[in-house]
């Protein structure tokens, strides 16, 4: 963002209040980013929009009332244009292409870190800002460039994307809370390691953790997937 610019709007639409927040907090951690409201279903998104101004939609596609496909589609037919990036980890490419056809700029997949959504979020206010007339294909490439080659985000330290993709597949195919233990026998994995991972899916807000207490000793952790979609 350049000095002075005004703050790219943004309303942040996800049904889990704990993800919600913990969006809402990502994008004000970004300069130049400002939310102007969080809905939880899709006729909240309609109600924030004819409420305040919005310049981007941060987009969960599995809402209760209706898909986010579809609440973009309507939006679309009232004459909104406010870009959408969806937030899911629905990994369907024929959802991905009926998204752009739509106007969806980016797809973030869950579990993400904050880095990978700023990452998104600089790379969709470059191409915001381009302007002024191409002199060539190089021009043209370049401004599709910022929005459509992003660069990898990088987990903390010690962490791998497959390994997360482990846990948070156990963790969405429980049926209930799962401790530490369960989780490690579930995916394969050392009790320590399997905490990491939880601790670290709980800091993205995608997780959360309640303590048990038993009968005696130390009040044993659950955790349990909080993040729809």
């Amino acid at each position: 963002m350049t000095a002075g610019a005004e703050p790219i709007r943004v309303l942040v639409v996800e049904d889990e209040a704990v993800a919600a927040d913990a969006h809402r907090l990502y994008v004000e951690r970004v300069p130049g980013f400002r939310v102007t409201g969080v809905a939880h279903s899709a006729a909240g998104a309609r109600r924030e929009l004819e409420r305040a101004e919005v310049d981007l939609l941060l987009l969960d596609l599995y809402l209760p009332d209706g898909h986010g496909l579809g609440l973009v589609r309507a939006l679309r037919s009232a004459g909104h244009r406010a870009d959408v990036i969806a937030v899911t980890s629905a990994r369907d490419l024929g959802v991905v292409r009926e998204g752009v056809s739509l106007g969806v700029v980016q797809y973030v997949l869950k579990p993400f870190t904050f880095a990978t959504l700023r990452d998104r979020l600089v790379r969709y206010a470059q191409f915001r800002t381009a302007a002024g007339e191409a002199a060539g294909q190089e021009d043209v490439d370049r401004a599709l460039a910022a929005l459509r080659a992003p660069r990898p985000a990088q987990l903390p330290k010690g962490l791998s994307a497959p390994t997360l993709d482990r846990v948070t597949g156990a963790l969405r195919a429980a049926p209930g809370e799962l401790t530490a233990v369960a989780l490690a026998e579930a995916a394969g994995l050392s009790r320590i390691t399997a905490r990491r991972y939880l601790e670290h899916l709980v800091e993205q807000g995608l997780v959360t953790k309640e303590p048990r207490y038993g009968q005696v000793g130390r009040p044993e952790l659950h955790y349990r997937w909080s993040a729809r979609g």
